[in-house]
């Protein structure tokens, strides 16, 4: 009995060692045959390095279905995967040699479907030669490159009466209306926009918000009044660490980000298309203008080889 139950053991082991080589020799194989196919290499500029588990995922439109390249990020201006090993080139099964355009997303952290998420972040489509620059204007991500936004702002605090800390608070709005002071694209699904006031070296959120006809979401640092329907904050309560409440947004650059949805990063994203400052001897209740700051946006060049 002993004996028998012996070589039945010897006999289940060596098929469990069998099946084990056999999976590995697949999954070279497979390696093997993606690495035999044509490669998808990128070239990347000012893209951010993403945290907390967010990553960029790459995707080849093939027979007009997206198909994923894979999850990477850019640390130092390198292509990095998940594991932050550089990436020199992606490999897939399916033929990259077909794909019609490439299009990068930003993935939540957690992900693990096989869709791209709302949040395209660059696009382009692919010539004869295999090649393609990626931009954020592109149809299939953000569809603009802010070229024609505009914007004004006015240092007020009306959550804490007139003639009070008024240089503590920002708003984007025309007070004589008052009425909306930016002239801003429509985002696609997976974006908003969101104001800043970096005070002491320290980004501060005004809120974000999609129309800049309307609120934004939520006044965390107001006083106990009412505030006006358009996007803007009183800074006077609750000061998160680093900076003091009331203050002077004089001489303080604010800021108009475009921002991942959803986010919760605590600075702007690499998209402000919008850059602004009250001046030393700025009034309160008097319009100020934000520049465009459109020079160095995200870009990549790719190839399929």
């Amino acid at each position: 009995m002993e004996d028998e139950e012996m070589a039945d053991d010897e006999e289940a082991m060596d098929d469990e060692e069998m099946a084990d080589d056999e999976e590995a020799m697949d999954d070279e194989e497979m390696d093997d045959e993606m690495a035999s196919g044509p490669g998808l290499y990128f070239d990347v500029s000012n893209f951010p390095t993403l945290e907390g588990g967010v990553y960029y995922e790459g995707w080849a439109i093939i027979d007009g279905a997206p198909v994923t390249t894979g999850k990477f990020n850019v640390v130092d201006g390198k292509t990095v995967g998940p594991d932050g090993e550089e990436i020199e080139a992606f490999h897939i099964e399916e033929d990259l040699a077909a794909a019609t355009a490439i299009i990068v997303t930003i993935e939540p952290a957690g992900d693990n479907d096989t869709t791209p998420s709302d949040t395209k972040f660059l696009a382009g489509d692919v010539n004869a030669d295999g090649e393609s620059e990626l931009t954020i204007a592109h149809p299939a991500a953000l569809g603009t490159d802010f070229s024609d936004a505009a914007g004004q702002f006015i240092l007020a605090t009306p959550s804490n009466g007139n003639d009070t800390d008024e240089f503590s608070g920002v708003w984007f709005l025309d007070p004589s209306g008052p009425s909306e002071s930016l002239t801003l694209p429509t985002l696609p699904a997976g974006w908003v926009y969101e104001g800043w006031a970096v005070i002491d070296g320290v980004p501060v959120s005004t809120g974000t918000f999609l129309s800049a006809a309307g609120a934004d979401s939520g006044e965390p640092f107001g006083g106990p009044d009412g505030t006006p329907p358009f996007p803007g904050e009183d800074f006077l309560l609750n000061a998160p660490d680093g900076v003091t409440f009331p203050t002077d947004l004089r001489e303080v650059p604010i800021v108009i980000s475009v921002e991942p949805y959803p986010d919760d990063a605590p600075t702007p994203f690499v998209l402000k298309p919008l850059v602004g400052m009250a001046p030393a001897d700025a009034a309160d209740h008097v319009l100020y203008d934000l520049g465009l700051n459109i020079d160095d946006l995200p870009t990549a060049s790719i190839r399929i080889s």
